[in-house]
């Protein structure tokens, strides 16, 4: 029997080749569902929420004539964060226009061409364009960064490979204009910070380490230098997982401290919430991606475990398991299932099947679920490759 179903074909590929890196279509290894079948099921996903009705189904909305935003519809509200998962799934699903469109719209609207936070992108707009805060999320520049990547390299396209370098450059050495706002990473732990603010550069988000996509960073970085600092930062998010995780559910929380406990913030409780249950899917991402961390296994099989005893109708936690939230979350419930690219088969197949017959979100919600659900499904069915100078 397999006991890994991810090992075998990383080995094959060799964690060095960045042109070969790609997940196991887990419902075709654990459900027997064809390949052609997983594509028309994420191609009737994606036009839902790219292109479905924009009153009760659609996040993608098209912004004057050549831009385009992702909307958080409960909170009227474009962000960084969707900005770039929106991108990501362009460039994985091989759809040129919306990802320019969508660049386009974060670059003429959110990007900061002076002041304190030059180079970086104020996390979140109206939906006329007009930013609503200035301060930058370091996962949406880290997203922008690893799609442009992508698509510089799937599209063969120079100007998107010089924006990821551009931001690659400016997200360590922000310091160095000395303009008041710090760089994205601490420079003594090399960990992703909250924000680049004074205000919330003390603490980490466990969701926004990814180590997986450093190791891309590392390899393509023009500058030695940040290729180095990017190497320490794929080892030191690798160690925070393993601080951060509850020994015995694996759950992290949403914000923690630099040394890896977990950290209250403006009242914000210390538990497993929405930002965290992304950190169910990216251990099992930097696993299938780069088979470096064997702890990534038992980590996969310990949030699996806990969460096989748990109802669906519980989407937040303390860290220790008890459940503080009475709610169905598809997304929560997606990340699970990639979870699966690094767990144990029989843990896996439930959450898997799980994922394959969810219902793509509709109504007031629909973005975060459905942001997740969608990305959830590349990254489960095999769709979320590494493209990368062959």
């Amino acid at each position: 029997m397999m006991r890994r179903l991810g090992a075998v074909l990383g080995l094959l590929a060799g964690a060095s080749s960045l042109a070969a890196q790609s997940c196991p279509n887990l419902f075709h290894a654990l459900l027997h569902i064809s390949e052609a079948d997983t594509d028309r099921h994420i191609a009737e996903v994606h036009r839902q929420l790219f292109h479905g009705d924009p009153g009760r189904e659609a996040v993608y909305y098209p912004f004057g004539a050549d831009a385009a935003y992702i909307a958080d519809v409960a909170n009227r509200d474009t962000r960084t964060e969707g900005l770039s998962y929106g991108m990501m799934i362009a460039v994985q699903l091989n759809h040129p226009d919306e990802f320019a469109r969508l660049w386009r719209f974060a670059t003429e609207r959110l990007l900061h061409r002076d002041g304190p936070y030059q180079g970086y992108f104020a996390w979140h707009a109206g939906f006329d364009g007009r930013a609503l805060d200035a301060g930058p999320a370091p996962d949406g520049e880290e997203w922008f960064t690893t799609a442009l990547l992508f698509a510089a390299a799937r599209w063969h396209d120079p100007a998107y490979e010089e924006s990821a370098q551009r931001l690659l450059h400016v997200m360590i050495h922000q310091h160095d204009r000395g303009g008041g706002s710090e760089d994205m990473f601490n420079p003594a732990t090399h960990l992703v910070i909250f924000s680049p603010d004074r205000r919330a550069s003390g603490f980490t988000d466990p969701s926004y380490q990814l180590p997986e996509f450093y190791q891309i960073w590392a390899d393509r970085a023009r500058d030695p230098g940040d290729r180095a600092f990017y190497r320490q930062a794929v080892v030191a998010a690798r160690a925070a997982w393993r601080r951060e995780a509850n020994p015995a559910t694996g759950l992290m929380p949403d914000y923690a401290t630099l040394a890896g406990s977990p950290f209250r913030w403006r009242g914000r409780p210390d538990r497993f919430g929405y930002d965290a249950w992304r950190t169910l899917a990216y251990p099992a991402l930097d696993w299938a991606w780069w088979h470096a961390d064997g702890w990534e296994r038992a980590q996969s099989d310990r949030v699996l475990h806990f969460l096989s005893g748990v109802g669906m109708d519980a989407d937040r936690f303390e860290v220790d398991g008890r459940p503080v939230e009475r709610t169905y979350s598809p997304g929560l419930w997606a990340m699970a299932a990639v979870a699966g690219q690094a767990a144990d088969p029989d843990l896996a197949r439930p959450f898997v099947r799980r994922l394959w017959v969810m219902a793509t979100p509709q109504g007031k919600y629909r973005y975060y679920d459905g942001m997740l659900l969608l990305l959830g499904l590349l990254e489960t069915g095999g769709r979320f490759q590494v493209y990368g100078p062959p």
